[in-house]
């Protein structure tokens, strides 16, 4: 059975690693890695991949909540933050950087394995939240350049990207960002009007041609 969580540890009291470590273990999980400054944080991060990353908010060279910040924007992995006290504006520093869930200082064992697991599941929902609503903004430019291009109403334009999307077996954010790339194009041999949607090449059903 694999381990239940990979955490990389960013924290410069060796005490404190300590007790993470042991709390990680007993709970069933792995640590893959550590670190004791700001400027080590994003290259752990990047070569261990762990699911989920404990910050200490005062390390020697910076702010832990900054140093969190910049690790969860350039490594798209979810972080917790190890802190002695939670005044509303530590709260709200943490809320703006991205941080997932707490954990106090000294560490009560029994609050590790729903923090991290807190985490990586709020990370998951909102990584998922923004796919979805960069896949919507991109449906709605694509049809708006189908209307402009062909003339067709909203709803056109949409019946054209769905049918596209249908035909090809492709989901229709692909075919949008066809549209909007001038992708070279797949099309489907029939008289519909809907041919005049891309689809992404190589992945069309069997009985599609590719115009010239």
């Amino acid at each position: 059975m694999g381990m239940r969580w990979r955490v990389a540890i960013v924290d410069d009291h060796e005490r404190s690693r300590a007790a993470l470590r042991g709390a990680i273990w007993a709970a069933g999980g792995e640590v893959v890695g550590e670190a004791v400054r700001c400027a080590d944080a994003v290259p752990l991060i990047r070569s261990a991949a762990p699911d989920v990353a404990v910050f200490a908010v005062g390390l020697p060279d910076g702010d832990g909540v900054e140093a969190a910040a910049h690790a969860i924007a350039t490594t798209d992995r979810p972080v917790v933050l190890f802190t002695s006290h939670t005044d509303a504006a530590l709260v709200e520093r943490a809320r703006a950087a991205g941080v997932m869930a707490y954990l106090l200082k000294p560490l009560r064992p029994a609050e590790l394995a729903p923090a991290l697991d807190l985490a990586i599941a709020r990370f998951a929902e909102n990584r998922q939240l923004r796919q979805t609503l960069e896949g919507r903004k991109i449906i709605e430019r694509a049809k708006g350049a189908l209307m402009t291009r062909l003339g067709l109403s909203e709803e056109e334009a949409f019946h054209r990207l769905r049918r596209a999307a249908m035909d090809s077996r492709r989901p229709m954010v692909e075919i949008a960002r066809a549209v909007l790339t001038s992708d070279p194009v797949t099309r489907t041999p029939t008289t519909q009007p809907d041919n005049d949607v891309p689809t992404p090449r190589g992945n069309a059903a069997a009985n599609h041609r590719t115009e010239r």
